[in-house]
């Protein structure tokens, strides 16, 4: 049975490798002194939607009713529960949460309908917290040897040049949308769609270099950002045109590229229930296709010829230092069921083992087999990759 388009299962390796970077990205977030969140998948649609309504993440939620005919709906993001969670809670307020998410989109490139989001956010946060978010996620991609660009902008800053250009008020979330949609479209397709609010000059604006923007107050905030990242020994990238699609942010942006058409992770700054914040997403589905990080392939079956009391002795004392399985059944079963599941190393106890205090220790990448007491066993096991 095939599952719904844009949802997958994850078994065996690439499981393995999913849960370890969700053990590094959680380590890197604890080390901050981020606490951990959890959140309901299913929420009121009226609650979900906030007021970005119009945003294209936002437009691509999966709806549901229950039996009580309640309009419900499956979170596409982890941020916006902040609203709820955040309240009374001590400023600043340092979360971290690991979930999945959900889009009613179209499937392409790298793109899925489900997806586990690893967020970080600070709720009472100031520019030298946004500086540190910035660090958290370079660290996360230099611990999974993942090459990066940070690029940043600010909301303000858009804002503020659309404001000089003299682009309507109630226009300028479209122009933002508009915008974001440069890194999906050609420059001439976005150009016609910002003629109809008549912005489509702010295009040869963002051609401009860096020195350009310093007659813009919001700059200063760019520059603030940068001298503060450079005491993290973070490079960061200014992006004039960069705007991210959700309307919500009010100041720095940022999203993060590497060798993938897609951004591998992004965020920014926001208001929410009146409270400054800022935070960042990055799904462990793109950091599984860009991360180098070996996987341990060490266990160990050990198979039971009707001594399975030896057999359970000995495999929890193994299972201190490897995962280890015992097999009751036939020597052949066993040896193919250690090769389905690429089981290197296998321990053989029946009458004669137990008699003779020594237990046969077959390595199934060479087929060496040989024969090796118990108070043995623990180093010979440490010796093998």
């Amino acid at each position: 049975m095939e599952t719904v388009k844009g949802f997958r299962d994850y078994t065996g390796d690439e499981a393995r490798k999913r849960e370890e970077i969700r053990k590094i990205v959680v380590s890197i977030f604890e080390k901050y002194n981020f606490e951990p969140a959890e959140t309901p998948i299913i929420e009121y649609e009226e609650f979900v939607r906030g007021n970005n309504q119009n945003d294209e993440a936002v437009s691509d939620t999966f709806k549901l009713k229950d039996k009580g005919e309640r309009k419900l709906a499956l979170r596409y993001e982890l941020t916006f529960p902040l609203k709820r969670i955040a309240q009374n809670k001590k400023l600043p307020y340092r979360r971290y949460q690991i979930g999945p998410a959900f889009r009613d989109e179209p499937i392409t490139g790298n793109r899925a309908r489900q997806f586990i989001s690893c967020d970080a956010d600070i709720i009472g946060s100031t520019i030298k917290d946004e500086a540190e978010i910035l660090k958290i996620a370079g660290e996360i991609l230099e611990r999974l040897k993942i090459k990066y660009v940070i690029n940043v902008n600010n909301r303000k800053l858009l804002n503020e040049i659309m404001e000089k250009e003299k682009i309507k008020v109630e226009d300028r979330r479209d122009v933002i949308r508009e915008v974001d949609k440069l890194d999906k479209l050609n420059e001439n397709e976005v150009k016609k769609n910002l003629k109809k609010y008549g912005a489509e000059k702010i295009l040869s604006i963002f051609n401009k270099d860096e020195k350009y923007y310093e007659k813009y107050e919001s700059y200063n905030e760019i520059r603030e950002l940068k001298k503060l990242c450079s005491m993290y020994k973070i490079k960061i990238n200014f992006q004039p045109s960069l705007s991210r699609g959700l309307s919500y942010y009010n100041g720095t942006i940022f999203e993060i590229k590497s060798s993938i058409k897609e951004t591998v992770c992004g965020g920014g700054a926001y208001i929410f229930n009146g409270v400054q914040g800022f935070g960042f997403g990055v799904s462990i589905e793109r950091l599984e296709l860009l991360a180098n990080i070996p996987l341990s392939s060490k266990k160990v079956l050990i198979i039971s010829l009707g001594q399975d009391k030896k057999a359970i002795e000995l495999a929890d004392k193994i299972r201190k230092i490897i995962p280890t399985q015992i097999f009751y059944g036939k020597p052949g079963k066993a040896l193919d069921y250690a090769n389905s599941y690429n089981i290197p190393l296998v321990i053989f106890i029946g009458d004669e083992e137990v008699k003779s205090k020594k237990f046969k220790l077959k390595n199934m990448k060479s087929g060496k087999e040989k024969m090796i007491s118990e108070k043995d066993l623990e180093k010979e096991l440490n010796k093998v990759n």
